[in-house]
């Protein structure tokens, strides 16, 4: 079973993870694109990488605005496997 990290843990996570922040048991981040094609191809994108990684973020899109929360609920919380997803996201 995966565990939750610690408050510890993700906040040493968060210092290389630009642009990312906690709220509660999610790690969020805020995209703004110049048009919404633009944002919904960056959604394709991460829509292919979370598949690939079978870890699925939660995404609110308002028309140039894209913001990603991660999470993993079976284990209650933020765990490595947010961390390694952001990591992707950004790296795309």
């Amino acid at each position: 079973m995966i565990t939750p990290l610690s408050d510890i843990e993700i906040h040493r996570a968060l210092g290389g993870l630009p642009g990312w922040s906690r709220r509660g048991t999610e790690l969020l981040k805020t995209y703004e694109f110049r048009t919404f094609g633009d944002a919904m191809a960056f959604v394709t994108r991460v829509a292919a990488i979370a598949e690939e990684r079978d870890h699925h973020p939660d995404i609110d899109i308002r028309y140039s605005k894209v913001v990603l929360h991660l999470s993993t609920h079976s284990a209650g919380g933020i765990t490595a496997n947010d961390v390694s997803l952001a990591q992707a996201i950004d790296a795309s």
